[in-house]
């Protein structure tokens, strides 16, 4: 099965019970299936060489998807094997009125697959100039 982009479906099953909210861009819980753990560090927006493209949000979030990517499949994962993402901004507000162009940006990247997400706002990440981090983890299935 594959989302719209022609991505494949995640293996691991999406547990959004009656009685919460209707999940908009992420799931209530996730049961994965069986497989290798991979944890990700957290993922800013820097190039190879170690530059932030620019001081906006929607960049650094796009450069952190892209980064989110390329760690997982240097670990042999996909997007569709993430089960959590937890997402520290720097501001909440900001994000919340990006939130059109950053969706396209994850579906562009992450396709329409919605793992556990939390969104954090905190005083500062280890770059001060960055704006977002994505801390993942994924369960790679066995082959």
């Amino acid at each position: 099965m594959t989302d719209p982009e022609g991505r494949p479906a995640t293996p691991h099953e999406l547990v959004n019970p009656e009685g919460l909210p209707p999940p908009l861009g992420f799931s209530h819980a996730v049961v994965p299936t069986s497989g290798r753990l991979v944890f990700l560090a957290g993922q800013a927006g820097h190039d190879a060489d170690g530059r932030l493209p620019g001081h906006g949000i929607v960049a650094q979030f796009e450069g952190a998807c892209a980064n989110v990517v390329r760690a997982l499949e240097a670990a042999g994962g996909r997007p569709e094997h993430l089960v959590s993402v937890q997402i520290f901004v720097t501001d909440a507000a900001t994000y919340r009125s990006a939130l059109g162009e950053l969706g396209d940006i994850w579906r562009r990247h992450l396709g329409r697959h919605y793992p556990a997400v939390s969104l954090f706002q905190v005083a500062g990440l280890f770059d001060p100039a960055a704006k977002v981090e994505l801390v993942c983890v994924a369960v790679v299935p066995e082959p």
